[in-house]
């Protein structure tokens, strides 16, 4: 598909984390004039407009900041950095977006690619930044990006060749103000495809009213999804793909991962025999439901890509012994009452750490340990053989972590250590 210009420069990036760092290198080697400026350096305000023609947002940065607001308010063009790498790279795209599932779904999406000798490059909210793709992809690759509501809200014509929708349950309500707010951002993904793109998402979402004029393509339950879980067995296209048992990720979440995966590419033209092979051997991603070891008896199991409540009742649903739970960080504006009940019919403890435990503490209990080494101390002396201790917080990172990535990391030390 052809992409539109740039707009002229001089540019300004705002925000200089990884995106943003990215962004000004790719501009700059164009031969662009661009600057960049962070709200950590303080000088992320409206004086840095000046002689600007273009802003390329960072998507930690919100729409409400000064600067941002007041370059809208000047008429300027403002992208987001996915827009901008997705300008600047020529080859096919397959977005993913969803509350959750995102990384993992993303990444067997790519794992098929390979599975079936297909370039692909895997990018995007999952540690590459896009822009760091530009001129160093094979003009036959792939590109299978994560996308957020952060970035998506940003998005002027992005329009990804295959866009899948996982799921949608409220999240980031303390960044886009409300669930609707967040769903709009998010649906972003398919409203400026095309005839010739496909459009995956879950069965009874209202696939019709997703925007954009892609080909339909739905998962779920029963014979009137294309890519259908029924009989024990994944079909598409009236015929058997995989049975269930045979899918290495754990989990019905999962499964839902696995069928939204295998339904983008099938629709894309990539053999059913591929597919096949790519669920039989993915085992997953770091962080997220990762199983890192069993000591005395004890499996230790590192979900802080669960930054959610949505995310931690999958987690919680995945194990069938009884569960000791790591809960807590920094909270989004989400309501942890549906936690209760599974907690209560599935926990054998909750261990609570962060910002958060006051408010966790008040809705499911637990033992109030304030950092993460605590937390996995106390578990694991009231863990015994054939239990689980889970980190799957419900919240993110930021109180205690650079990010959750940091979390996990921790935690997988502190597990390791108690193997000495």
């Amino acid at each position: 598909m052809r992409r539109p210009p740039l707009p002229p420069g001089p540019w300004l990036v705002v925000g200089l984390a990884r995106s943003g760092l990215a962004a000004l290198e790719v501009l700059r080697a164009r031969g662009e004039e661009a600057r960049g400026v962070d709200r950590r350096d303080g000088d992320d305000t409206p004086a840095a407009l000046e002689h600007v023609h273009a802003v390329v947002k960072s998507p930690g940065v919100p729409a409400q900041a000064p600067v941002i607001a007041a370059a809208r308010e000047r008429g300027l063009p403002v992208l987001g950095e996915v827009e901008l790498a997705w300008r600047l790279i020529p080859n096919e795209f397959v977005a993913v977006t969803g509350t959750n599932g995102k990384t993992t779904t993303t990444e067997l999406i790519g794992h098929i690619h390979r599975d079936a000798g297909r370039p692909v490059a895997v990018a995007g909210n999952v540690g590459t930044a896009l822009s760091s793709l530009v001129g160093r992809l094979p003009d036959d690759a792939t590109v299978v990006c994560e996308v957020s509501s952060f970035q998506l809200e940003d998005a002027v014509e992005f329009a990804p060749e295959g866009a899948v929708l996982l799921n949608l349950a409220p999240d980031h309500l303390d960044r886009h103000g409300t669930f609707e707010a967040y769903s709009a951002a998010k649906l972003r993904v398919f409203a400026h495809q095309g005839n010739d793109d496909v459009a995956v998402a879950p069965l009874g979402l209202g696939i019709e009213d997703l925007g954009g004029c892609a080909r339909r393509v739905c998962f779920g339950d029963g014979p009137q999804a294309e890519l259908s879980d029924r009989a024990g067995q994944l079909w598409w296209d009236d015929k058997p793909l995989i049975a269930v048992e045979e899918i290495a990720l754990r989990g019905l979440h999962n499964r839902r991962n696995a069928m939204a995966a295998a339904a983008i590419c099938l629709a894309r033209g990539i053999e059913a025999d591929a597919v096949r092979s790519g669920l039989q051997t993915f085992a997953g991603v770091e962080h997220r439901l990762e199983e890192v070891a069993t000591i005395d008896g004890v499996l230790y199991v590192n979900d802080s890509k669960a930054t959610n409540v949505a995310s931690t009742l999958v987690a919680l649903q995945s194990f069938a012994t009884p569960i000791h739970l790591i809960l807590g960080g920094q909270g989004k504006g989400e309501d942890y009452a549906p936690l209760r009940e599974p907690v209560a019919q599935r926990c054998a403890g909750v261990y609570l750490i962060g910002e958060e435990s006051e408010r966790m503490a008040a809705v499911v209990g637990g033992e109030r340990c304030a950092t993460l080494d605590r937390a996995v101390e106390a578990a694991a002396a009231a863990a015994r053989p054939g239990e689980v201790v889970l980190l799957s917080p419900a919240c993110a990172s930021f109180d205690q972590f650079a990010d959750y990535e940091a979390r996990g990391r921790a935690f997988k030390e502190m597990v390791a250590a108690r193997r000495t």
